[in-house]
């Protein structure tokens, strides 16, 4: 039976155009009608090169729909290329294309001599989320664009994260996962934001591997990368927020990557005499900030839902109640996920739920008693269950209404201060 979702928290897989708009002088050409293109285009997505609402558009109609639309896009590749001055045009199809039969990939294939790369990939709603067609753009850029090379340079690494501004956080995070790595003595390599782009894109090959920071986004990406250009991956299925996590990143990757371990060890500890020289000013408000209880809630995508449980409990001593992964995480990644709620220090374990439906997301958090005023932290849709609770809400997961992100960021020893200074602001508004 078709189940009706309330309030959903994803797009569907052709908004993949952000992850396209992320890469520097990188343009998306939808290969679909106006309206999922209208609807896609409400963002503040882009690289800054171009405006997140101008990208060509078949903008194919029930014409189409009878012949095709294939003379429509070869004409919108051909337009786009002479006017649009980009490094990499991607296409992307919507429902109607793929139902109809369209041979995109001949059409696209027809360019593979133009001057700039031209690729493309199948984004129909009914292959996936949003998720799932960030992977589809990384496959399409694996399969028609990179080159197998047997030159390795020495300790540069291509780092993987979440999906660009689907996750806000994204550009802050991937920056600071950077200088995480080259702290220890690696040279990062990432495809998305400022000053990186297609040169980037280039280098991806050369690395010496593939780090994955995600609970399963990009996981399928990190394999068909080592089958095909024969890169080894690291999967590190938590962003590391606070001091015992990012700790533990570092010495799981430097010894990956074969660094001395006295090496990880110094960087390991000038940050986290900083982070704790930080924390130990403001224990006494902590300890005193009863306003808040010691239960919480996070409802939002895998990534953040186990990073921030593991940071509440492992670096703050709060208690879980039950969370909620809002993503859709295809079910083969789901026991993984879980057994990751259950490595949390004193002993403390955390139910997960994979819940999309945002009615039953809300009901259990009404029934549950939090012994207090909870912490909720979510997407924007928490704020009102929040309200009547009489909680604590922080806006961290799309769709974000209160919060303005342009670096800003969670990962890291700095990231998890910022997380802390955020959500103790928020505790503290009620005194005033």
């Amino acid at each position: 039976m078709a189940k009706l979702l309330d309030k959903q928290r994803y797009k569907c897989a052709m908004a993949a155009m952000q992850s396209v708009q992320a890469i520097e002088r990188a343009v998306p050409i939808l290969h679909s009608g106006p309206g999922c293109a209208q609807k896609l285009s409400d963002t503040v997505g882009s690289s800054g090169y171009f405006s997140p609402n101008i990208f060509p558009c078949t903008s194919i109609n029930e014409k189409d729909v009878v012949f095709g639309g294939i003379k429509k896009l070869r004409s919108t590749i051909e337009n786009s290329l002479k006017v649009i001055d980009a490094d990499l045009y991607v296409v992307l199809t919507g429902c109607i294309p793929e139902i109809v039969g369209d041979d995109v990939g001949e059409a696209v294939s027809e360019f593979e001599d133009a001057e700039k790369p031209v690729i493309y990939a199948s984004t129909a709603r009914f292959k996936g989320n949003n998720y799932k067609g960030h992977e589809q753009v990384i496959d399409s850029i694996i399969e028609q664009y990179l080159k197998r090379t047997e030159h390795r340079q020495k300790g540069l690494v291509n780092i993987w994260a979440d999906v660009p501004y689907q996750d806000l956080f994204w550009l802050g995070n991937l920056r600071e996962l950077e200088n995480l790595l080259k702290k220890i003595g690696l040279t990062p390599n990432t495809i998305f934001g400022y000053g990186r782009g297609i040169k980037n894109i280039d280098r991806i090959p050369k690395a010496e591997f593939n780090l994955l920071v995600s609970p399963w986004v990009s996981l399928d990406n990190m394999k068909k990368m080592e089958r095909k250009l024969g890169i080894p991956y690291l999967h590190y299925p938590t962003l590391p927020i606070g001091a015992f996590e990012t700790s533990k990143f570092l010495r799981t990757v430097g010894e990956f990557a074969g660094i001395p371990s006295e090496n990880i060890e110094k960087v390991i500890n000038e940050e986290e005499g900083y982070y704790y020289y930080l924390i130990e000013r403001y224990a006494d408000m902590f300890l005193e900030a009863r306003v808040m209880a010691k239960q919480f809630t996070v409802a939002a995508d895998a990534q953040y839902t186990l990073g921030i449980t593991k940071f509440l409990v492992n670096d703050l001593g709060l208690t879980p109640a039950e969370q909620f992964i809002t993503d859709d995480t295809p079910k083969q990644y789901q026991k993984q996920i879980r057994e990751e709620f259950q490595n949390l220090n004193y002993g403390l374990k955390a139910d997960v739920s994979f819940e999309t439906d945002s009615y039953i997301i809300h009901n259990k958090i009404r029934s549950h008693d939090y012994h207090g005023y909870p912490l909720i932290i979510g997407s924007y849709y928490e704020k009102e269950v929040t309200s009547e609770l009489s909680g604590h809400f922080l806006n961290i997961a799309w769709p974000v209404q209160d919060k303005v992100v342009m670096d800003d960021f969670y990962a890291g020893y700095t990231g998890g201060i910022r997380l802390t200074e955020d959500i103790y602001s928020v505790a503290l508004q009620r005194w005033n």
